[in-house]
């Protein structure tokens, strides 16, 4: 179509590559900045958001002296559910089954606790940490579209080149 309009090779072989560039240069925009909030908020205070709340616990994952993965548990009172989140494995230490003794970990924190699920959401892409989640109990419960991670303008560009896709997750530990 862009050859047809232009009658241009150079800009029909051009305009893939603009658009790539486009897509790499607002995810890595918005993926920095949802960082950025992240490290300037709870990971900021773990003990504040984590070890003080009643409900809450953080853990770390450490091998050979190195720390290789953490997660975090928040309770919720309200509906008697802890929330999993952020898991996070070392990329040169995944596949090891760490990530799935964190995730245990929380999952027997929320039994030890009386809570009656466990409940996490993901913006992961890769089918692994799917996987990961459903080998754990987890059922996939929805998906929201168009996703706005803490941090994104949601501007018009934002939107074009850069798209989440949030999937929810629960594991029902015991019936209320």
């Amino acid at each position: 179509i862009c050859f047809v309009v232009t009658k241009s090779f150079l800009l029909t072989c051009c305009l893939p590559i603009f658009l790539m560039g486009m897509r790499y240069y607002f995810s890595r925009k918005v993926i920095l900045h949802y960082l950025d909030c992240a490290l300037h908020t709870d990971m900021s205070d773990i003990e504040q958001y984590y070890m003080k709340p009643p409900g809450s616990c953080f853990w770390v994952a450490v091998l050979d002296g190195n720390v290789v993965g953490i997660v975090a548990a928040r309770g919720n009172e309200e509906d008697n559910t802890v929330e999993l989140v952020r898991m996070s494995v070392d990329s040169n230490y995944r596949g090891k089954g760490i990530a799935k003794a964190l995730g245990r970990k929380v999952l027997e924190f929320a039994m030890l606790n009386n809570y009656s699920s466990v409940v996490l959401g993901t913006t992961a892409v890769k089918m692994a940490a799917h996987k990961l989640y459903e080998s754990l109990g987890f059922k996939h419960v929805g998906v929201v579209e168009h996703y706005a991670l803490p941090g994104m303008t949601r501007s018009l560009l934002e939107r074009m080149f850069f798209q989440v896709r949030y999937h929810r997750y629960r594991l029902q530990l015991r019936e209320e």
